[in-house]
């Protein structure tokens, strides 16, 4: 639901790995977005109405991802298609990140992109920051891209691992990823994301961006 760029996008790419596409949205221009090859259909009508859902395949559908424009919207569409129509795989788009979060509690997977936009750019204008590419927030696992210090180059990637008490899941080493195994020594420019439990704060942040010798 939604034939925003977003939404344009998403259907493109389903429909390029074999899947067969339902695109709705409340205005018929909006599926000028999509490709002129597009075979999929476009339904025009509310997202959440049950007759345009139903005309759109939904009682037949593996999955549904609302990516309108208005979190009201999203919510009571994914809500619609996963309590009436049994759909398990539902995901809305909430720009709130606070009504995301109560939400997700729910049981209804949510995408809010503005907390996550605005952490990539914090991360990358302030030296020193952590970069959180994704957290899981019913496990609480987190992935971090984590600066650093140069007084770990030349030293094996598992000793990094075991003071921050996080495990690097890969690295990027002059534009190519790298997964690293027990002999992978830390080298200038090196980009390392980290996977990190619950609880881990600031310190593996502040381990990795100290000196070793500081951090003993």
């Amino acid at each position: 639901m939604g034939c925003g760029r977003t939404g344009a996008t998403l259907a493109t790419e389903f429909e390029a790995r074999g899947h067969t596409v339902a695109v709705i949205d409340q205005s018929g221009d909006a599926f000028r977005r999509l490709p002129s090859g597009f075979a999929g259909q476009r339904i025009t009508g509310v997202g959440f109405d049950r007759d345009t859902l139903v005309s759109a395949g939904v009682e037949d559908a593996y999955a549904f991802a609302a990516v309108s424009d208005g979190d009201n919207s999203n919510i009571l569409a994914a809500r619609v298609v996963r309590e009436t129509y049994g759909i398990d795989n539902v995901v809305a788009r909430i720009a709130d990140f606070g009504r995301a979060e109560v939400y997700r509690r729910l049981g209804i997977p949510t995408v809010a992109p503005v907390p996550w936009t605005s952490a990539q750019i914090v991360s990358r204008l302030l030296p020193g920051g952590s970069d959180a590419l994704y957290h899981d927030p019913s496990a609480g696992v987190s992935l971090n891209r984590l600066p650093i210090d140069s007084g770990w180059v030349g030293k094996r990637y598992t000793q990094l691992e075991a003071q921050t008490r996080a495990r690097v899941a890969y690295l990027v080493r002059f534009g190519e990823a790298l997964l690293p195994d027990a002999d992978t020594l830390v080298q200038e420019g090196d980009e390392a994301y980290f996977t990190m439990l619950p609880g881990a704060g600031s310190v593996p942040a502040r381990v990795a961006g100290r000196s070793p010798e500081v951090t003993r």
